[in-house]
Formats: structure tokens, C-alpha cells, sequence
């Protein structure tokens, strides 16, 4: 119970001034204590921890990628043996070849073999040529990743190029223009226009080779003329796609970022428009970086039509053959290569879209 006349709040009384020579005393509202605020305690730098948690899930999701590729492979009905063996091999000689490629062996037995081989750098050898896979995969994965980084060189540019006018001039016919680009680059079959092209301009204009990875059939790349314009018809085929998503992605990022108040605010404090187009373009960057990362993963692995088409010695041609020939340790290598390089691919993209992008919590 509260004692008759105690005050049940614990107001403030103070002096204020009215009028000119008179003070009087009013009755205020209590005032909350001021508490000290804890000093900040000190983080591990988020970037670093970020890349620490992803170096640590690396492992497993590659572990997981192997035994997903090697169930695929096996689970594919056909005989390995087909393409060495005659049609009249005696069923000793079956025995012979299956235990020299260990398919004798049971499926948890092979993959375990297979799994500590690939650590070691040993992914078997090719059953219908005899090399070594990892010689295969390599020399094809370098002919494959300088096929893929020039489409995705080209295909960045032209659609954030196309995204960014896109963007700043919307609802406007040069938006219209790009977007309908942008939406026929995505629906267009890009092995049926890998052959207009050959036909356009290496069979009636006679101004590009229509195939091959350089004169003479070469396969290994090297920096010349000759070499360069063996590239360029692939090169244009397989940027179409990421161009155009890469266009559209960017206009509707640059569309968002111009209607955000911030601009007005650049715009008020009388920054140029050179500035402005500066700030959007930092916060554009980070996702416009990721997209082009991903792009740049799928056409390393989704590359085996044009590569085809051009009968170009990379990854995509080389897994068209082992399919073809049914060459499991040749599929395998192959696609358990292009896997980790995706995976790694996808780490390094993040850890740079963190770097560019601060606001980005990874911590």
C-alpha cells in the first residue's frame, strides 16, 4: 500500500520562466537513467569467416558430386567393354579386361577406389583410346576454358552495355529494341545458330573456318592470328546466352537503382551525371559479377552442342565422344573435373561479390 500523499511517480520539479521577472515551478515528466553502453566487442572479420565456413563445406559438396557422378554413370544401361572387345571375345578375355578396369568389383568397391585414386591424381584410363584421363580432361579443359572465358568476356559486355542503356532510358524505344535482343538471344536454339553462322560466314562469305581449334586440326591453342579466328564463330555462338541474360538482369537492376531515393539525393547535392552512373554502377557490380560467375560455370559443362558443331577439342566434344563410345573412366574424369571447377568457381565468385559489396552480412 502507498502512504497517503506519496507521490507515485518520481516526477522532477523545475524553475521555469513564464514572463519577464516571474519564475514558477512545474511538475515534469521523469527522465529515464542514462546507462553506460557496452564497449563493442571485436568480430573476426566477416570476409574471413565467410570464406572460412565455405572452404569447410568445399569437401563435402565435392565428395557429394562424385558419388552423384558415379551412380549417373553406372546406372546408365550398356557395356563398357564394347568398344575394345570383338564381336567374337572369348569370355576369357571379358574376364581379363573387367578385372583390368576393375569392373569385377562391386559399386561401393569401385567408387572407393576411384575416389582415392582421383586424390591422388590418377582418374584411371581412357578404355577406348588408352591414355591417361587426367591428360585427356587437362588438355581439353584448357581448350574448353578459353572457349568459355571469351563468350563470357563478350557476353558481359554486350549485355551490361545493353542492360545499362536499357536501364536508363526505359519504357523507351531503345529499351524495347534491347529487350526484344535480349529475349531472342535467350529463346534462340544456339546450336542451330552455331550453324547459321558457318554457313553465313564460312561457307558463302569465306571469312572465318568453320571448325576446329585451329589449321591443320590442332587441338593445343596457341596465341596467333590463325588460332584467334578459329575462336571467334564458337566464341560469338556461346556469348548469346549470357548476353542476354546478363542484359536483362542488368536493366532491371539499373531500373531499381534509379528509382531509389538516394538518386534524388545525388541528384539534389549536385552530383553529375557521370557520378551518379558511378554510384549505380557500385551497386549493380555485386549481382551483375555473380550472374556473369555462373554463366561462366554453365558454359564450361553446357558447351558439348556448339562444341560439336565446331568440332571444337574441349570438355563438351571430349564427353560427347565418351558417351558415344561408352568410356566410363573417360565420362567420369571428365565430369567430375568440370564439377569441382564449378564449385570453386562459385566459391571464388562469392568471396568477390563480398568484397565489393560491404553491405553484404556473412558473418
Amino acid at each position: 500500500m502507498r502512504a497517503r500523499g506519496e507521490n507515485p511517480l518520481p516526477h522532477q520539479w523545475e524553475r521555469v520562466r513564464e514572463a519577464p521577472g516571474e519564475d514558477a515551478l512545474v511538475l515534469t515528466k521523469p527522465r529515464a537513467p542514462q546507462t553506460a553502453q557496452p564497449a563493442p566487442v571485436a568480430k573476426f572479420p566477416s570476409v574471413l569467416a565467410y570464406l572460412l565456413r565455405r572452404l569447410l563445406l568445399t569437401p563435402p559438396t565435392m565428395f557429394g558430386v562424385a558419388l552423384v557422378c558415379f551412380a549417373l554413370v553406372h546406372l546408365a544401361p550398356g557395356d563398357p567393354l564394347v568398344s575394345v572387345l570383338p564381336p567374337d571375345a572369348s569370355a576369357e578375355l571379358q574376364k581379363q579386361l573387367m578385372a583390368l578396369y576393375g569392373f569385377d568389383r562391386s559399386l561401393p568397391e569401385q567408387f572407393g577406389v576411384w575416389v582415392w585414386r582421383a586424390l591422388h591424381g590418377d582418374l584411371g584410363t581412357s578404355i577406348a583410346s588408352g591414355r591417361p584421363v587426367a591428360a585427356e580432361v587437362l588438355r581439353a579443359v584448357g581448350n574448353t576454358l578459353m572457349l568459355a572465358t571469351a563468350a563470357t568476356a563478350i557476353g558481359f559486355f554486350f549485355g551490361a552495355l545493353f542492360g545499362f542503356v536499357a536501364g536508363y532510358f526505359r519504357d523507351s524505344w531503345v529499351d524495347k529494341l534491347a529487350s526484344a535482343t535480349a529475349v531472342f538471344g535467350v529463346s534462340v536454339p544456339h546450336y542451330w545458330l552455331g550453324m547459321v553462322l558457318v554457313i553465313v560466314f564460312a561457307v558463302q562469305l569465306n571469312w572465318l573456318p568453320p571448325s576446329g581449334a585451329g589449321p591443320g586440326g590442332s587441338d593445343v591453342w596457341v596465341w596467333d592470328w590463325e588460332h584467334v579466328r578459329h575462336l571467334i564463330l564458337p566464341a560469338v555462338t556461346m556469348s548469346v546466352i549470357p548476353m542476354s541474360i546478363i542484359a536483362r538482369t542488368v536493366r532491371a537492376l539499373v531500373a531499381e537503382a534509379l528509382a531509389q531515393e538516394w538518386v534524388v539525393g545525388l541528384r539534389a547535392k549536385g552530383l553529375t551525371d557521370f557520378g551518379v552512373f558511378r554510384h549505380v554502377v557500385k551497386n549493380v557490380a555485386p549481382t551483375a559479377l555473380a550472374v556473369m560467375g555462373l554463366q561462366l560455370g554453365y558454359l564450361l559443362g553446357g558447351s558439348i552442342l556448339i562444341e560439336t558443331v565446331f568440332s571444337w577439342p574441349g570438355t563438351g566434344f571430349l564427353l560427347n565422344s565418351a558417351i558415344f563410345q561408352r568410356d566410363l573412366p573417360l565420362l567420369q574424369g571428365t565430369i567430375l573435373v568440370l564439377a569441382m571447377f564449378f564449385v570453386v568457381l562459385n566459391v571464388l565468385v562469392d568471396l568477390v561479390q563480398t568484397a565489393l559489396d560491404p553491405r553484404i552480412a556473412r558473418a
